[in-house]
């Protein structure tokens, strides 16, 4: 199964993995499973690190795609056409454009969102697949 996690998904995973879920923890410890981060989220995490938004405890964003891939997880860039499809979710339940471009991208590349986010969930009656 291919999976894409949420920022939060995957920096619990790197540096405070007892937030997350048993579930989420099978699955990443899984290797059948395909895991993805998305360039997104990499942006995100970086523009929340220098507005003072977020404390990564001893890691700076540079230092998170080397680690991303000591995990085993696949890089997932914004592809242009994604970039100029994004107006077609028009479910608008969450506000955060980096959650939605990551529900965008889930849906597009028929993967599951690893969020715990609950508003995200929403999102599952216009195609979107959520496991937390």
């Amino acid at each position: 199964m291919r999976h894409l996690l949420d920022s939060h998904t995957f920096l619990w995973a790197l540096l405070d993995r007892k937030k997350l879920s048993a579930e989420v923890i099978r699955i990443l410890e899984d290797t059948n499973h395909e895991i993805y981060i998305s360039a997104i989220s990499f942006w995100e995490i970086s523009l929340k690190y220098r507005l003072g938004k977020l404390d990564l405890t001893g890691v700076n964003p540079d230092e998170l795609p080397p680690l991303a891939k000591e995990s085993g997880f696949t890089f997932l860039a914004l592809e242009p056409s994604e970039a100029s499809g994004y107006h077609r979710l028009e479910a608008d339940w969450h506000r955060d454009p980096f959650d939605r471009m990551l529900i965008w991208q889930a849906i597009n590349h028929d993967l599951v969102l690893l969020s715990k986010d609950e508003t995200i969930s929403q999102y599952r009656s216009v195609g979107l697949k959520q496991l937390w």
